[in-house]
């Protein structure tokens, strides 16, 4: 055998080595991704549930929000909202308030992102969102958050409510 079939036989060898090397880590990668999905969903499912408990605690703490589950596009979560009628010097006019939590859907930037949005007598009052890294996540830090954010709404709605 020369010399160039030699080095012609070991190119090809390490071309072989370098494809199954490169099929081995996209296949790690395709496992990491389905891994990252099944957290984001084992940690939606937790959080969201969290969500609709406290939103729930919340009405009967303030009666006349309506309670509705949301499972949309959007994400999963709930929300409460309510009507007031304000009369004033025989002028009367509609007050909206509302609270809405939700878990945003998976993407491909692997994170947990739980948006809120609420509005007490027709102003804005939280309009966030918060973000964890799904590989950095946990439930604990999670539902502290969202009974932060509801302590938070709770506390501006009866000041203003």
């Amino acid at each position: 055998m020369t010399d160039f079939d030699e080095r012609l036989k070991k190119a090809i060898d390490r071309g072989h080595r370098t494809r199954q090397a490169e099929g081995a880590a996209a296949g790690e990668k395709q496992a990491t991704e389905e891994d990252l999905r099944n957290l984001h969903s084992k940690l939606r499912i937790a959080v969201s549930e969290h969500i609709e408990a406290c939103l729930k605690k919340l009405c009967d703490h303030f009666p006349g929000f309506e309670y509705s589950t949301v499972m949309s596009s959007e994400g999963w979560g709930a929300k409460i909202s309510r009507d007031d009628i304000n009369i004033i010097q025989r002028r009367s006019s509609n007050l909206y308030s509302r609270l809405e939590m939700l878990v945003k859907p998976f993407t491909e930037t692997h994170i947990l992102e739980i948006s809120t949005k609420g509005t007490i007598r027709n102003k804005e009052a939280l309009n966030r969102s918060q973000y964890r890294f799904l590989n950095e996540a946990n439930e604990s830090e999670l539902i502290e958050i969202v009974d932060n954010l509801v302590v938070s709404f709770a506390e501006l709605y009866s000041a203003r409510g």
